[in-house]
């Protein structure tokens, strides 16, 4: 290391590289929003039609190791919520006030944490799961784009161990671009406070390459889309 190195934390090395970097005239460039042809051939191919589109979010969802339940009405979406609950032995659920939300909740005879107007973290902590909206279905990747907005805060789509995700028709988008443009249509130049992107539960294999599930935040993703 150069003399004048050494006494340099790794902070203070990594930003200086960093300048040195952003000094260069090619360091600087637009980011394309639709991705140049060379890259698609890369992507997977998305059909058309919405049943094409829905055929291939469930296979990447079920690749993921989540679950898609295609729901006809408002009532098949709370009688499946109900199974869920008498399965997995639910006693309390957090969610945030949404039509489908709360409409789905009125069905289900569980304690509920409400997360818009404030709430205790521990009474979060100790919900089985959590019922949340979002803003897209990204059919490509079998990602779920939610917002503060959408899945009522941060904290209520990692905190409980199982991740309900409740979606209409045509919140099924084909890819990413479609799914950020329908965000910059809703909120304009008003974002909410993060974006995310949610693909498959939480996962991690950094030790010894072994897939473990619910390592940072929801081990169970369901993803209902009612028609």
């Amino acid at each position: 290391m150069e003399p004048e190195k050494k006494n340099m934390t790794n902070r203070e090395i990594i930003l200086g590289r960093i300048r040195e970097a952003l000094k260069s005239p090619e360091a600087v460039h637009e980011v394309p929003v639709d991705p140049p042809s060379s890259f698609k051939q890369w992507l997977p191919p998305v059909g058309d039609s919405l049943e094409e589109q829905m055929d291939l979010f469930r296979s990447n969802v079920e690749d993921l190791r989540a679950d898609f339940k295609l729901c006809a009405s408002l009532d098949e979406a709370i009688r499946c919520l109900q199974a869920m609950a008498v399965e997995y032995d639910w006693k309390k659920i957090g969610l945030h006030r949404g039509v489908l939300t709360e409409t789905v909740a009125r069905g289900l005879d569980l304690v509920k944490v409400m997360t818009d107007e404030g709430y205790v973290l521990a009474d979060l902590e100790s919900c089985d799961a959590a019922l949340t909206g979002c803003d897209a279905l990204i059919a490509q990747t079998g990602s779920v784009l939610v917002s503060s907005t959408t899945s009522g805060g941060r904290a209520l789509s990692v905190l409980p161990p199982h991740h309900i995700v409740l979606a209409r028709e045509n919140q099924l988008v084909p890819n990413l671009t479609v799914a950020l443009e329908r965000a910059q249509e809703k909120y304009g130049d008003q974002y909410p406070s993060f974006l995310s992107l949610i693909t498959g539960p939480s996962r991690t294999g950094d030790i010894e390459r072994i897939l473990v599930l619910g390592a940072h935040g929801p081990k169970r993703l369901t993803i209902l889309l009612v028609r």
